[in-house]
């Protein structure tokens, strides 16, 4: 199984600054071709910022210079690789950490993990996934729950009525991570309501305020951001306190860690990473999934017969999600035509060859994903949204490389692939959805890639 997980760090400072923050940085040129630094200090960071994102950056740079481009950060050496060829080559001979929590660890401040013990990281990831897994298992019933609840307030709309699919699903979202995560204590829509304020605060500085530096010049926007990681570490720790030792009916991510050999830093800091990333991946999943549904009439109905067929008139279970091929394969799509994770990373432990390019010892290797998912040598008609594309096996093993699916998807990302199904099985098969006419959704790339703006669809029962 890959050592990573395939979530995607938009902005570079983000990404360079946790990666550096542990790791010395190659200076060394190297004979790929690539763009010359803007700024002797910044490198090409100006470039990046005038583009809006990183990946809308990537996706300028490979046009330029092909599937194997350099760029700067600073001083130092980036290399960042945007073809399927050659992230077969890079992906397999080389391991490191987990790309994403590190840096999301790096950001909040927590160090601890990155000791440089195998044996201690291989039993906190085993440990984590096994967390997540049994906490799915265990709150199947609540998805569902929450599912069903969207289900009825949205029948209750007049077919003409618009539906805020982001504010809607985020709020699903949300509710099912945080119960799976921490339990009954946010069966409290007060409770989530906080939480909510809390994630936010902290999420989107993650996204923006290290970009450009914004959020150490606003001593403002530092202490609310502040205020929030405190506050959401100090409900962690008491849920910790409040279960740890205990039985409860509903088994929740945060137990298994506490049953573990785990320090209480450590369980604050994993328990924290799935809250933050649980429900935002879920919350974009599902909103890209219903806004794709509402474009194609045919695919909705393709789905519709799918679970009519596996189902019948009965609810979903758990065990019946692995029958359901067409809808993994609506999801698979989901995920590749929002490019939903657009940048992944690796640091080049030792001097590395890919194609008759060598990459430096302590280069960062950008994984530009973003601009894979949209490369027409890998996917025939790229901005078409097809899930049939996943009827040929060579697709289905694409995306598995990539880490986005298969046996090499993350615990988070199964998570959110787990709420989504359970969400259309519910709305597809009692409403058809509808696209509102001259909407232009545009993409916001951060580190999970949502609509700019709300989203809206509406709905009319089926007969």
């Amino acid at each position: 199984m890959l050592d990573f997980v395939i979530f995607a760090v938009t902005f570079l400072i983000v990404l360079v600054s946790a990666v550096l923050y542990l790791y010395p940085a190659s200076r060394q040129a190297s004979g790929i071709p690539g763009i010359t630094p803007t700024d002797e200090k910044d490198g090409n960071l100006p470039d990046i910022v005038n583009k809006g994102s990183l990946h809308e950056f990537l996706v300028n740079l490979h046009e330029r210079y092909g599937p194997a481009a350099s760029f700067w950060f600073g001083r130092r050496l980036v290399v960042s690789l945007g073809s399927m060829d050659l992230l077969k080559q890079h992906i397999n001979p080389n391991r490191t950490s987990d790309t994403f929590e590190m840096m999301l660890k790096s950001l909040l401040g927590y160090q601890s993990g990155h000791s440089g013990d195998a044996a201690e990281s291989h039993m906190r990831k085993k440990l984590y996934e096994t967390g997540v897994s049994k906490a799915i298992q265990s709150n199947f019933s609540l998805t569902l729950k929450l599912a069903d609840e969207l289900l009825s307030k949205w029948e209750s709309y007049p077919a003409s009525q618009h539906v805020p699919l982001c504010q809607h699903l985020l709020g699903l979202a949300m509710k099912s991570a945080t119960q799976t995560a921490m339990g009954s204590r946010f069966e409290d829509d007060q409770e989530v309501i906080q939480f909510r304020k809390n994630h936010d605060a902290i999420w989107s500085e993650i996204g923006k305020g290290f970009l450009d530096g914004s959020l150490e010049k606003s001593s403002t926007r530092k202490k609310h951001y502040e205020d929030a990681l405190t506050e959401m570490e100090s409900v962690l720790k008491k849920v910790a306190k409040e279960r740890r030792g205990k039985s409860f009916s509903q088994h929740a991510f945060i137990d298994t860690l506490l049953q573990g050999n785990l320090s209480e830093k450590q369980v604050l800091e994993d328990s924290m990473i799935f809250s933050l990333a649980g429900c935002v991946i879920a919350a974009n999943l599902c909103s890209w999934a219903v806004y794709f549904l509402s474009t194609s009439e045919d695919v909705q109905e393709k789905l519709y017969r799918e679970f009519n067929q596996v189902l019948g008139k009965s609810p979903i279970s758990l065990d019946k999600i692995e029958q359901l091929k067409y809808c993994r394969q609506v999801l698979n799509e989901t995920v590749r035509t929002a490019k939903l994770t657009p940048v992944a990373a690796r640091l080049q432990e030792l001097e590395g060859k890919v194609d008759q390019h060598v990459i430096p010892k302590e280069t960062l290797v950008i994984y530009a994903l973003g601009v894979v998912l949209q490369d027409s040598t890998a996917w025939p008609l790229p901005y078409r949204f097809d899930p049939d594309r996943f009827n040929e096996e060579s697709a289905r093993r694409n995306l598995s490389l990539l880490g986005v699916s298969g046996s090499q998807e993350c615990p988070e990302l199964r998570f959110a692939y787990t709420v989504a199904t359970v969400l259309l099985s519910s709305l597809v098969r009692k409403l058809k959805l509808h696209h509102v006419q001259n909407q232009a959704v545009e993409t916001k790339y951060e580190l999970v890639s949502s609509p700019k703006e709300e989203t809206w669809v509406t709905v009319s029962k089926r007969t």
